[in-house]
C-alpha cells in the first residue's frame, strides 16, 4: 500500500512538472506557446511576457518574451517593438500583411535587430531566453524568431591585478566572452585565429570556447581538446578551474600542466606559438595549453625589454624559484646534520641565538612556516585595504613576539622571511607547488638531513620528467633536450635569434621569423 502511495504521488509530482523542453515543437497558436513558456518559466519573476499587435492589426498578435536585466530595453524597445508596432505600416505600405505572410514581412522589414535567427523546437526557445536573447512568437506560425539583444552589466576592461608588468599592455580579460575574444581578434588580425564555441553544464549551459591558430596549431592537438571538452559531463561550469581539472593529463600532481592567465598578450603569443586556448563565460581566467614547467620563470614583459637584461633577471627568477622550495629545509638539514658546512663564526652566532631556544630547529622552522602561511591566507582572503594591513604588522609583531619571548631564533626568522619573498618570484599557481612541496622536504631534511633533501629533489625531478601536457613533456625543452628551443628557457635570446616556433607544438609552420634579420649598422658611404 505505501509503495502505491508512492507512485501516485510521484505521477501527480510529474504531472505537475512542465513538459520536456527539449525536442517538443513550438505551437501556431500564441496562446499556446505562451501558456507553455509561462509553465516552464512558473515563478521566475524577472522574465517579462509583453504581447501587443503588429502595426494596429486586430488579428495580428504578437509577443516577446526575455529576462529583465539580461536584456537591452532600448533595443526591446526602439528596435523591436516600435518598429512592428508603427513604423511597420510606412515600410508595407504597398503590400497587403495576412496572417499567412506575417512572419515574412516581420523578419525581413520589420525588425532592425543586427543579429536574428530562427527555431521550431521548445528547448531552443527556452536556452534563448536564458542566454539574454529576446523571443518573437508571432500567431499562426510555429517558429520564434531570437532576436540577439543582451545587454547586462558588465566590468570593463582594466589592468591585469595578477600579472603586473612596467613595460607592456595594460589591457585584462573580462568576464563577457565575446568581448575576451574581441581581444584577440584585435591582436591577431587573421582570419586564421579560430574560434569554436559550445556549451558545458547540465544547468548552467555555460559556453566555452576554444582559440587556435589553424597552419600553426598541430591538429591533433585541437582534435584531443575536443574529445576532452566533449567528454565533461557535469551540472554546472562557474570558471575555468573547473575546464583545469577535467581534461587535465594527470589528476594528482602538485605541478599545474595547463597554464592560466588573464592577460591577452600572453593568449595570443601562446596562440602563435601552436597552442590552444579556452575561455570560459563569467572569469577572466584563459586556459591555454601545453603548458611547460619553464613558464614558472616566464612573464610578458621578457619579450618587451631587451633580451640581456630580461635574461638576466630570468636568472634572479631561478634562483628566487630553487631558495622558495628548498632554503627552509636546507637550513634544518645543515643546523641538526651538518655543522661543517658553515663558517665558524656564523656557527657560533646561530648557536648563541639558539642557546635559550627551548625547540628543535625542525619544530621551530615549521611553526614559522605555517604561522607565516596563516597570515599570508588570511591576507588574501580580507578585503584589500585590511588585508595588507593585518598581514604586514600580523608578520611583524609574531615575528618579533617570537624572538623576544625565546622560541624563535633570529636566523630562523631571516630564513622564512626570505623564502616568503623568493616564493613571488614566481607565478601564483607555481608558488603554490612550492609552497606545498616546502613541507616534505623539511620532514625529509629534519629525518634524513642533505641525503633526505637531495632524495625528495630527486623524486620531485622524476615526477616531473614523467608528466606531460596534451602529449608534450612538461620538462621541455630540456628532457627532452630541444636545442632550438632552448633559445627561449633560462635566457631569452635576442628577436632575430628565435627563428622557429617550439619544436613539439608549432610543427605545422615552424618559422615565425624570416633569415638575416639581425640589425646592422648602416655601411659607411
Amino acid at each position: 500500500m505505501l509503495r502505491m502511495r508512492k507512485k501516485e504521488k510521484q505521477t501527480k509530482n510529474s504531472s505537475n512538472q512542465p513538459p520536456q523542453t527539449q525536442n517538443q515543437p513550438l505551437s501556431k497558436s500564441i496562446q499556446e506557446n505562451l501558456e507553455y513558456l509561462k509553465t516552464v518559466f512558473n515563478n521566475c519573476s524577472d522574465i517579462v511576457f509583453r504581447e501587443f499587435l503588429l502595426a494596429q492589426k486586430e488579428e495580428m498578435k504578437l509577443a516577446l518574451v526575455y529576462i529583465e536585466g539580461l536584456t537591452d530595453k532600448n533595443q526591446v524597445s526602439e528596435e523591436i517593438m516600435k518598429a512592428l508596432a508603427l513604423e511597420m505600416p510606412m515600410a508595407t505600405s504597398n503590400t497587403e500583411i495576412s496572417k499567412a505572410n506575417a512572419l515574412h514581412y516581420v523578419k525581413t522589414r520589420g525588425l532592425c535587430i543586427h543579429q536574428v535567427k530562427e527555431t521550431r523546437i521548445c528547448g531552443d526557445v527556452v536556452n534563448a531566453i536564458l542566454s539574454g536573447n529576446t523571443i518573437l512568437l508571432v500567431d499562426g506560425h510555429d517558429t520564434a524568431v531570437i532576436n540577439s539583444t543582451q545587454g547586462w552589466e558588465k566590468r570593463s576592461i582594466e589592468e591585469s591585478k595578477t600579472e603586473i608588468i612596467v613595460r607592456g599592455p595594460r589591457e585584462a580579460f573580462v568576464e563577457t566572452l565575446r568581448t575576451n575574444t574581441s581581444m584577440l581578434r584585435r591582436k591577431i588580425k587573421n582570419p586564421d585565429l579560430k574560434i569554436e564555441t559550445m556549451e558545458l553544464g547540465e544547468k548552467t549551459h555555460t559556453k566555452i570556447a576554444l582559440l587556435y591558430v589553424a597552419g600553426i596549431v598541430n591538429e591533433g592537438l585541437v582534435e584531443e581538446a575536443r574529445q576532452r571538452l566533449a567528454r565533461i559531463k557535469i551540472d554546472g561550469i562557474l570558471e575555468s578551474g573547473y575546464i583545469e581539472e577535467l581534461i587535465s593529463d594527470n589528476a594528482y600532481t602538485p605541478f599545474p600542466t595547463m597554464a592560466h592567465t588573464d592577460r591577452p598578450d600572453r593568449v595570443a603569443a601562446y596562440l602563435l606559438e601552436g597552442r590552444i586556448a579556452i575561455m570560459v563565460e563569467g572569469t577572466p581566467v584563459v586556459l591555454t595549453a601545453p603548458s611547460v614547467f619553464i613558464e614558472a620563470i616566464q612573464t610578458p614583459e621578457d619579450y618587451y625589454e631587451r633580451s640581456i637584461f630580461m635574461s638576466a633577471i630570468r636568472g634572479l627568477r631561478i634562483l628566487g624559484m630553487f631558495l622558495a622550495l628548498t632554503l627552509p629545509s636546507l637550513y634544518v638539514a645543515i643546523i641538526s646534520f651538518h655543522h661543517e658546512m658553515l663558517p665558524t663564526p656564523l656557527l657560533l652566532s646561530i648557536a648563541a641565538q639558539r642557546e635559550a631556544v627551548p625547540l628543535p630547529v625542525f619544530v621551530e622552522v615549521l611553526f614559522m612556516e605555517v604561522a607565516f602561511e596563516i597570515i599570508r591566507e588570511a591576507g588574501i582572503r580580507l578585503p584589500r585595504p585590511v588585508g595588507q594591513a593585518v598581514s604586514i604588522v600580523a608578520a611583524l609583531i609574531i615575528g618579533e613576539a617570537a624572538v623576544s619571548a625565546g622560541m624563535v631564533a633570529g636566523a630562523t626568522i631571516i630564513v622564512v622571511a626570505l623564502t616568503a619573498m623568493a616564493s613571488f618570484t614566481v607565478y601564483y599557481s607555481g608558488s603554490i607547488a612550492f609552497r606545498m612541496l616546502r613541507f616534505p622536504l623539511i620532514f625529509l631534511a629534519g629525518s634524513l638531513g642533505l641525503f633526505g633533501l637531495i632524495s625528495g629533489l630527486i623524486v620531485m625531478v622524476v615526477h616531473m620528467a614523467s608528466l606531460r601536457s596534451f602529449g608534450v613533456p612538461y620538462l621541455e625543452p630540456f628532457a627532452p633536450i630541444v636545442p632550438g628551443d632552448l633559445k627561449d628557457s633560462v635566457v631569452r635570446a635576442p628577436w632575430w635569434a628565435i627563428k622557429k616556433r617550439p619544436h613539439l607544438m608549432g610543427q605545422n609552420d615552424p618559422r615565425r621569423a624570416k633569415l638575416g634579420i639581425k640589425p646592422k649598422p648602416p655601411r659607411k658611404g
